[in-house]
């Protein structure tokens, strides 16, 4: 899908010149979008993704499968100190389970003091509770 401007001058983007404008003009600081910068903003985000796109493919494991994968990409932006910026926005895939596992272990290592006396206020509740049952 390409787009043309006005002016006539056919200069073609792929990227939707209106969604663009309107993530655009989501900045508070612009208040009107030139129909030039508009198409100079399009312009250089088709030819980031490309860089991106390729510099993953080149350097991931895209040869060995004939593909781009998340993982390539999510690789190049922990790798790469140009694309690290991006690193939030591409983590690396992990399973549910190990996510889990991270965040008990982060938990036992990381709050121990608050965690120890949050379960010993369980366990003395529980154990008031254990007891007036049992009488």
């Amino acid at each position: 899908m390409a787009a043309r401007l006005g002016g006539g001058e056919n200069r073609l983007v792929s990227l939707p010149l209106s969604r663009i404008r309107v993530i655009m003009k989501s900045s508070p600081e612009v208040s009107s979008i030139n129909q030039d910068a508009l198409f100079l903003t399009a312009k250089a985000t088709e030819l980031f993704v490309q860089y991106l796109a390729t510099y993953s493919y080149k350097h991931g494991r895209g040869k060995e499968k004939n593909a781009l994968t998340y993982s390539d990409l999510s690789h190049t932006a922990e790798d790469c100190e140009t694309f690290q910026f991006l690193a939030d926005i591409l983590p690396k895939k992990i399973l549910a389970s190990k996510y889990l596992k991270m965040l008990e272990k982060e938990k036992r290592d990381g709050k121990v003091g608050e965690d120890d006396e949050e379960d010993e206020e369980e366990e003395h509740e529980g154990k008031t509770i254990g007891e007036d049952v049992g009488s």
